[in-house]
C-alpha cells in the first residue's frame, strides 16, 4: 500500500514515502530532505541460521557516486568496491539504535540497506537513513521494538538548529547526533569547539524533543499500512535451571568475579563455571542446554548486585576513581613523536608522523573531494586481549574508534598556515580493559606535543558507565570491560580543561533523565581533569621544536608573474632545483611555494637557488651576467635565471665602440651595472658604468 507524509524540519520539507519502489522487501521507505534522496529497504529472512548465539544483524549505507553526479574513481568504475570511511562510520550509526531493539533470541538473518540515490550536497543523508531504517522496519513483517529516529544537532551564532545544512555545519560550534524512541535517548554521537557540560546538555535534549514528530509519523505508518509482525516466541528461561545453578554456584562465581586483575578474573571466573556446569549437567536432563546462558545470566546478576547492593566494584575502587596512570613520551628513537599511555590494564603507544602537503589523504564523496592533513588510525591487535587471530585489515569498530579519536583531537591543531605539515597519527593498543579508543585521545595528545605539534592545550578522554535497578542509579568513571558489558551504558567524553571536543553514548535501558545526564557529565568532566592533570606531569606543553627526523618545511612567497618563470619550460627550471637540492618543491597559481625535504641543509639550497630565479634587478647593483644575444644596437645580458637586459652600444665602453662583437660575444661573462628599470620591466645595463667596479660588491 502506497503511503506519503512529511513535516518540515529547519525550513525544509522532509518527506516520506512507501508503497511505490522496491516491494519485494520486508519493507522500504524512500525519505527526501530538499534534493536529497535516500531510498531503505528492511529483509530478514524465514529461516534460522544454525549455530549462532547472536542476531545476524547487518546494516549497510552506500553513498552512490551518481547521486552527486559522479564517476567512480576506480579502475572498475563501480561503486561496490570496500565502504569508504564515510560509509563504515554510518553504517555504525544507525546499526546503534536498532540492534537493542530486536527481541532477544531473534536468530533470523536480517539486513537493513540504505542507499543514497541524489544529494544536494547541502542535507545529510546520514540522520535520513536512520529515520528510514526504523522506518522501514516498523511497516515491516519482523519484531521490532521500534521506532527511534535521529537528528543532527548544531548551533548556529548561539541558536540551536535541527539538522542543520552543510553550509551551516562549517559556522557551527556544535555537532551532534541525537537518536531515540518514545522511552527516551538511546545514542547521542559527536562533538563540538569546547563546549561546556551544560549547552551540550541543552543540544542533546533539544535533538530528543526534535525526534517526536518523526516517531509519531512513523506510528501512524505503521497503524495504517504496517504489515502483522510474524510470530516468533522468543526462547523463555529455564527458572528452576537458573534457580539450580544460583543455588550451586552464586558464592563460588561471586568470589572469581572479586578478583581485580583481568586475566586472573577471567581464569577464576571460567573454572568456575566449569565446576558449575559439570556439577549441574549431571542432574539437567537436557546436558548444557541452557547451562551456559543461566551461568552469563547470574555472573550479570552478581556484578550488579555488587554495585547496586554492597557499593562495590569488581576491582575495588569506588565510583568516580579512575585507575592508576603513567605517561610516558619520547619512547622511540626515530619516530616524530611518542608516547605510551597506561591506565590499570589499558594501555596505547601512539605515534606522531608529521609529513608535507603531498602525503595528506584524498578523500572522496558524494559531497565533494578534499584532503585530509590530520589522519589518525586506531589499531587493535587480538594480542591486546590475551587471543590469537589472523591479523587484516580495520573492521568497522577500528574505524569507528579512530574516528572518535580523530573529532576528539582536531579541534585542538593548529590553523594550516601556521603549521604546515601533515600529520598522522597511529594508536597501537598493547593491551585492553574498557576504552582504549580514549586511552588512544590521551596517548595520541601526549605524542602530538612530543612531536612538537603547537596544539592549544591538552586534551583528554575518560569512559564512564551507568548501571541502574530502577530505582536506584550509579555513575561508574574509568569503566572497565565487564562493567562496560553488564551496565545500562556506555558513555566516553573527551575534552580540554574549558569544555568538550567529542562525545559517544550507547544506552541499554530506557528513561535516562536530564539530570542523570548531568550528573554523568560533572562526573565525566572530574574524570577528564584527573587525567590531565597526570598527562601533564609527562610533559606540560609542546616541544618548541619539531624532530630532527622530521622533514623540514618551508614557505615562501612569490609574484605570481614569477610563477612561470620559477617553473621553466615544461617544468625544467623546478626539477632541476628539486634535483639539485635534494627538496621536493611545490608552487600554485597564486606564488606560494612549499620546499620539504629530509634535512635543513636541502631546504636552504633550494631556497637560495629560488631566491636567485626569481630576484628582481635593482638600480644602481652589479651583477655579473652572461651575454645570451647579440644585436647590431647592443647585448642582451642574462644577470640571473630567467632576467636579462640591454646594454646599448653607447654603454658598452667609455670609448666609442663601432661594433658589439669588437668587445662581447654570446657566452661572454660581463660586469653590468643596472641603470634604470622601467614601468614594463624592461632593464638598461651598463658596462662602461661597472668599469672598475670591485667585484666584492656583485650581487
Amino acid at each position: 500500500m502506497k503511503k506519503k507524509s512529511s513535516i518540515e524540519i529547519n525550513g525544509q520539507t522532509l518527506n516520506v514515502e512507501t508503497g511505490h519502489i522496491a516491494k519485494q522487501t520486508s519493507g522500504s521507505v524512500v525519505v527526501t530532505l530538499g534534493e536529497t534522496v535516500v531510498l531503505v529497504t528492511a529483509v530478514s529472512t524465514d529461516q534460522v541460521r544454525e549455530g549462532i548465539d547472536f542476531l545476524p544483524l547487518t546494516v549497510e549505507y552506500q553513498e552512490m557516486s551518481y547521486a552527486g553526479g559522479q564517476i567512480p574513481g576506480n579502475f572498475f568504475r563501480r561503486d561496490m568496491g570496500r565502504p569508504g570511511e564515510r560509509e563504515t562510520l554510518t553504517s555504525r550509526l544507525i546499526d546503534r539504535p536498532l540492534r537493542p531493539l530486536f527481541p532477544e533470541n531473534y536468530r533470523f538473518e536480517t539486513q537493513v540497506i540504505a542507499s543514497v540515490l541524489s544529494t544536494d550536497k547541502e542535507n545529510e543523508a546520514d540522520v535520513l537513513a536512520m529515520l528510514g531504517a526504523s522506518m522501514a522496519l516498523e511497516i515491516s513483517d519482523i519484531p521490532f521494538n521500534g521506532p527511534i529516529a535521529g537528528v543532527r544537532v548544531g548551533r548556529v551564532e548561539g541558536k540551536l538548529v535541527t539538522n542543520p545544512t552543510i553550509s551551516q555545519q562549517a559556522e557551527s560550534d556544535i555537532n551532534l547526533i541525537v537518536a531515540g524512541g518514545r522511552s527516551g535517548i538511546v545514542m547521542v554521537e559527536g562533538g563540538g569547539l569546547f563546549v561546556p557540560e551544560s549547552d551540550m546538555i541543552e543540544a542533546i535534549f533539544y535533538g530528543y524533543e526534535a525526534i517526536q514528530p518523526m516517531l509519531q509519523m512513523q506510528e501512524e505508518f505503521r497503524r495504517e499500512i504496517g504489515k502483522p509482525k510474524r510470530v516468533f516466541q522468543p526462547d523463555s528461561a529455564d527458572e528452576e535451571l537458573y534457580k539450580k545453578i544460583a543455588d550451586t554456584g552464586t558464592l563460588l562465581l561471586k568470589e572469581s568475579i572479586s578478583t581485580p586483575d583481568k586475566l586472573e578474573r577471567q581464569l577464576k571466573v571460567k573454572e568456575a563455571k566449569r565446576s558449575i556446569l559439570e556439577s549441574i549437567s549431571e542432574s539437567h536432563e537436557e546436558g548444557k542446554s541452557g547451562i551456559v546462558e543461566a551461568l552469563d545470566a547470574l555472573e550479570k546478576k552478581i556484578i550488579r548486585e555488587m554495585m547496586l547492593d554492597e557499593g562495590k566494584r569488581i576491582d575495588g575502587r569506588s565510583f568516580k576513581e579512575v585507575r592508576p596512570i603513567e605517561c610516558l613520551v619520547g619512547v622511540l628513537p626515530r619516530v616524530h613523536g611518542s608516547a605510551l599511555f597506561t591506565r590499570g590494564e589499558t594501555q596505547a603507544m601512539v605515534l606522531t608522523t608529521l609529513g608535507t602537503e603531498r602525503d595528506e589523504q584524498r578523500m572522496e564523496s558524494i559531497y565533494g573531494n578534499h584532503f585530509r592533513s590530520f589522519i589518525f588510525h586506531y589499531n587493535f591487535p587480538p594480542y591486546s586481549v590475551g587471543e590469537a587471530k589472523r591479523l587484516g585489515g580495520p573492521g568497522r569498530r577500528e574505524i569507528g574508534h579512530g574516528a572518535l579519536a580523530r573529532r576528539a583531537l582536531a579541534p585542538l591543531l593548529p590553523d594550516k598556515e601556521d603549521f604546515q605539515y601533515c600529520i598522522r597519527v597511529v594508536s597501537e593498543i598493547l593491551e585492553s580493559n574498557g576504552s582504549s579508543s580514549m586511552a588512544s585521545v590521551c596517548g595520541g595528545c601526549l605524542s602530538l606535543m612530543d612531536a612538537g605539534v603547537p596544539i592549544q592545550e591538552p586534551v583528554a578522554g575518560v569512559a564512564m558507565g551507568l548501571v541502574s535497578d530502577g530505582n536506584k542509579v550509579i555513575v561508574l568513571t574509568d569503566i572497565i570491560g565487564d562493567e562496560d558489558h553488564f551496565g545500562d551504558m556506555d558513555f566516553k567524553v573527551a575534552g580540554t580543561r574549558d569544555g568538550i571536543t567529542a562525545l559517544q553514548m550507547d544506552i541499554k535501558i530506557d528513561g535516562i533523565t536530564r539530570e542523570i545526564m548531568q550528573e554523568a557529565l560533572e562526573q565525566a568532566r572530574e574524570g577528564r581533569l584527573f587525567i590531565l592533570d597526570q598527562m601533564i606531569k609527562a610533559i606540560a606543553k609542546p616541544r618548541t621544536q619539531v624532530s630532527e627526523f622530521a622533514p623540514v618545511i618551508t614557505r615562501m612567497k612569490i609574484k605570481p608573474e614569477k610563477v612561470r618563470v620559477l617553473i621553466g619550460p615544461g617544468g625544467k627550471t623546478i626539477r632541476e632545483i628539486s634535483n639539485g637540492s635534494g627538496a621536493r618543491i611545490d608552487v600554485d597559481d597564486e606564488g606560494v611555494v612549499t620546499i620539504s625535504s629530509p634535512d635543513k641543509e636541502s631546504t636552504d639550497a633550494a631556497v637560495r637557488s629560488i631566491g636567485e630565479i626569481i630576484q628582481e634587478a635593482e638600480v644602481g647593483k652589479l651583477y655579473m651576467g652572461k651575454v645570451v644575444k647579440i644585436m647590431d644596437f647592443g647585448a642582451f645580458v642574462e644577470i640571473f635565471p630567467g632576467t636579462d637586459g640591454l646594454v646599448h652600444i653607447s654603454q658598452l665602453d667609455k670609448e666609442r665602440v663601432n661594433k658589439v662583437t669588437d668587445v662581447l660575444n654570446e657566452g661572454d661573462k660581463v660586469l653590468v651595472k643596472v641603470l634604470e628599470v622601467d614601468e614594463r620591466g624592461k632593464i638598461r645595463l651598463s658596462r662602461k658604468a661597472a668599469l672598475g667596479e670591485s667585484l666584492d660588491n656583485v650581487s
